[in-house]
């Protein structure tokens, strides 16, 4: 159950809630429509019960008799489902649909034209019976006698049964009705949900800052602390900018106090100290560029967007205005509308480092090449110089490899810790004339409709 859906779960509990009720609501209906069923037939007994009163007549021998029978023909069948039967101080007098049978009145005291309903086993089943207390006039002897009429309760249930089967259909059709607009309702109410999270993806790519406030008061709380979550992030991530560049003032002025006083050294003409100290500045001053890049780009994140055309083509133009006079053919096949999920500083910086790679090993050509793959932007920067032998490649691309490496190394350093703090990767394919480096992003995510 927890991995259901909150729509799917609002759904089936709607629908349970629905067929329960329509269900509860036809039985009902069911035994309202019964009791309204059986209060007719009771007042069809009473009309009946009043017939036969009234055809009670003197007999020949003197006893009261039924002269006059009521006009259904069912009395007149053996269990044909409607009965009469009269109890006189002498005698039981019965219809002829009781056959043989007599109905098995109750003993209650009646005052005289007062009614009893019951319900008594019958010839061929229980039967719903109306009895009448009656004084008869003078002229038929004064005599107090008991008269009742009963029907088969079968008849009841069987017209309880159909209504219940012309019910059903329509109590289905309801069902259908009342769930569908259910899914409806489900379906609108949890709209701002899903704009919710299309704005969040929009924040994460980077096409947003906040969520915004155009949201029903029922999720608004939730909104404005997901803002207020994002503006303490953002006052966060200031800090540590601010942080990281105090940093590298604070580490790179006492390295440059280092290789001045290095410069002393050697012009005192104690060479060997002073070179001493340049190489040991020299390398960390390469830890705290490869480091401060490092910090940099995993303070920014991936809230940014670069359009890498733009990049690639900045970077080309200052590159080649310092190539001194160099004839480099520089071929962009990067499309304009590729996209990645850094931010444009840090992937210029990843690939300035191998641009410049490329320009300084090349022997006339330079090619660049960008596409989409999948949620990956693959860039790709191809010379035609000399190339990099594969055993140096692999020690270039190593894990942790010294920062003592010259130009080259420390490049593609920054520029693969550049890629990894984005989430992507770095990697060389030497070929048959130079060398191609792939630096592979994550692509940013498009706007939602």
């Amino acid at each position: 159950m927890r991995r259901l859906s909150l729509r799917l779960r609002l759904a089936l509990a709607g629908a349970v809630a629905i067929v329960a009720a329509i269900a509860l609501a036809s039985l009902g209906m069911a035994a309202l429509f019964g009791a309204h069923v059986e209060r007719r037939a009771v007042a069809e007994l009473s009309v009946q019960l009043d017939q036969v009163i009234a055809g009670l007549e003197r007999g020949q021998d003197g006893e009261i008799e039924l002269t006059r029978t009521p006009a259904d023909p069912r009395f007149s069948r053996p269990y044909a489902g409607l009965y009469w039967q009269i109890e006189t101080p002498v005698r039981i007098l019965r219809s002829r649909s009781l056959w043989d049978v007599d109905l098995a009145l109750p003993e209650d005291e009646l005052p005289d034209g007062m009614e009893h309903v019951h319900t008594l086993s019958g010839p061929v089943g229980d039967l719903l019976v109306i009895e009448r207390s009656v004084t008869l006039p003078e002229r038929l002897g004064g005599t107090l006698l008991r008269a009742a009429v009963g029907m088969d309760r079968t008849d009841l249930a069987t017209a309880k049964a159909a209504f219940l089967r012309d019910l059903a259909p329509y109590s289905a059709l309801l069902t259908l009705a009342l769930i569908a607009a259910g899914w409806m309702q489900i379906a609108v109410g949890l709209r701002p949900l899903a704009a919710i999270r299309d704005r969040v993806a929009a924040v994460r790519s980077g096409q947003a800052r906040r969520l915004g406030a155009d949201f029903p008061a029922e999720v608004l709380p939730l909104v404005n602390e997901v803002d207020a979550l994002l503006a303490a992030r953002e006052a966060e991530i200031e800090t540590a900018r601010t942080r990281a560049g105090d940093l590298a003032h604070g580490l790179k002025t006492p390295l440059q106090a280092l290789l001045g006083e290095a410069g002393r050294l050697r012009a005192a003409g104690h060479l060997e100290t002073a070179g001493a100290v340049e190489d040991i500045a020299t390398a960390m001053g390469r830890h705290v560029d490869r480091e401060l890049a490092r910090t940099r780009v995993s303070i920014r994140g991936r809230d940014t967007t670069a359009p890498v055309a733009d990049v690639v083509r900045g970077l080309v133009s200052v590159i080649a205005r310092a190539q001194g006079g160099r004839s480099i053919d520089w071929v962009q096949e990067v499309p304009t509308d590729l996209v990645a999920a850094a931010d444009p500083d840090d992937l210029a910086e990843a690939l300035g480092a191998l641009i410049e790679n490329a320009a300084r090993h090349a022997a006339g050509k330079v090619r660049l090449t960008g596409r989409r793959v999948g949620d990956r932007v693959d860039i790709a920067v191809i010379d035609d110089g000399a190339g990099i032998p594969p055993d140096r490649i692999e020690a270039l691309m190593a894990r942790g490899a010294r920062a003592d490496m010259r130009g080259t190394g420390l490049g593609l350093a920054i520029a693969g810790d550049i890629a990894d703090a984005l989430g992507g990767t770095l990697s060389l394919h030497p070929r048959d004339t130079g060398l191609e480096a792939r630096l592979s992003v994550p692509a940013a995510k498009s706007a939602p409709d």
